[in-house]
């Protein structure tokens, strides 16, 4: 339990620090004079890296153990956060935000490192636990803005460089590898092929591209949403989007020890059901607080609830030899999935000043992917 609390509070850190640019988006756009295409790039480069690189991280935590590459990636996650406080043009900051990509990699980590400590029937319990490190979405959308409101944006970078300077001590002091565990020796592109040629690698990515990398797309660009749709000012903003955050927090946990007792295929079915159903219901534009807030929490309850039903599905039908490299790669894929709904909610608002279509494509990619479910996992 100690070690699945510190994992689960480095994550939180972490991706403290992945989600530093979009509560700020507002303020992004108004100094920089942004279109709302520039705002969602903005928006959506520290999601590249934070995907693509769970691949060599998920391959590294394998071979180095989750203590050393938890405590490395805080420590290397100090240089962007300091420069995208720095930078006042937009090139810099795409430069720099593209590399606060790198502590959205710590999900590679933690899966397998908990996972380790563990036994089988109680790993969705374990991972749904740690994917509640998720909130650290929270953690920004609510204090950054008043950070940088009280303190100016370099003193609130600063500040979160320094927990994330203690966060890596603590880690290589107090956490400890699994007696489980030992350091894979096989060279990094045999193993990418073999979990590539397992056909529950590409299921697990495609569903948690859709689950996961909704809460991402959300929590990264809802900020931006409810300013252009409801014209909150940024704190408040932030502070919804916060609420949406923690719903996800609190389902993560709840979906992992549900698919436990009921399976995981069930709590995704529900997932990507209500899912479907509150994006229809928020494409209709309801008034503020009442229904759409009420709509934007269910959506986040839905999408955590699933997240942490997909990594329950890893642990049943990949061997923990393997979840490492699995994970790197699923977690890419949800990652992904967070990546190019911000660009096409950018894209679609230029277009068309609303974003009812980008509701309706979520909504079908959601009821495209019960249908897989219910197809591809029926004896599970």
């Amino acid at each position: 339990m100690r070690n699945l609390g510190l994992a689960t509070a480095a994550f939180a850190v972490t991706f403290w620090a992945w989600n530093l640019i979009g509560p700020l988006s507002g303020s992004y756009s108004r100094q920089l004079t942004l279109s709302p295409t520039q705002t969602s790039l903005l928006v959506a480069i520290p999601v590249l890296v934070g995907s693509l690189g769970r691949i060599p991280v998920g391959m590294l935590t394998d071979r180095l153990g989750g203590r050393r590459m938890f405590a490395i990636i805080c420590f290397v996650s100090i240089v962007p956060v300091l420069f995208v406080g720095w930078s006042n043009s937009y090139g810099w900051l795409l430069f720099w935000g593209f590399l606060l990509g790198i502590p959205g990699t710590s999900f590679a980590v933690g899966i397998p490192f908990v996972n380790a400590w563990y036994e089988a029937p109680r790993r969705g319990f374990a991972t749904g636990v740690f994917g509640a490190g998720m909130g650290g979405t929270a953690l920004s959308s609510f204090f950054t803005p008043r950070l940088v409101e009280d303190f100016g944006r370099p003193s609130a970078h600063l500040l979160i460089a320094a927990v994330l300077a203690l966060m890596g001590v603590i880690m290589l002091g107090g956490s400890r590898n699994s007696p489980a565990w030992t350091p894979s020796t096989a060279s990094a592109l045999p193993r990418i092929k073999e979990v590539m040629k397992i056909k529950a690698t590409w299921q697990c990515a495609f569903l948690y591209a859709v689950t996961f990398g909704g809460f991402v797309a959300f929590s990264t660009y809802l900020p931006t949403l409810l300013q252009n749709v409801y014209h909150f000012a940024q704190t408040d903003a932030g502070l919804r989007t916060a609420g949406f955050s923690i719903a996800a927090v609190l389902s993560r946990p709840l979906g992992g020890t549900l698919s436990d007792r009921v399976g995981p295929v069930k709590v995704l079915l529900v997932s990507l059901g209500g899912t479907a159903l509150m994006a229809l219901v928020l494409a209709l534009k309801p008034p503020a607080e009442v229904p759409a807030g009420v709509g934007f929490v269910l959506m986040a309850f839905f999408l955590g609830l699933g997240t942490g039903g997909v990594f329950a599905l890893v642990a049943k039908l990949v061997e923990a030899s393997r979840v490492g490299t699995v994970t790197g790669l699923v977690g890419a894929a949800g990652g992904l999935g967070g990546y190019f709904p911000p660009l096409v909610m950018g894209a679609v608002y230029t277009a068309a000043g609303a974003y009812t279509i980008g509701y309706v494509l979520l909504a079908a990619t959601a009821l495209v992917a019960l249908a897989y479910t219910l197809r591809a996992f029926r004896s599970v």
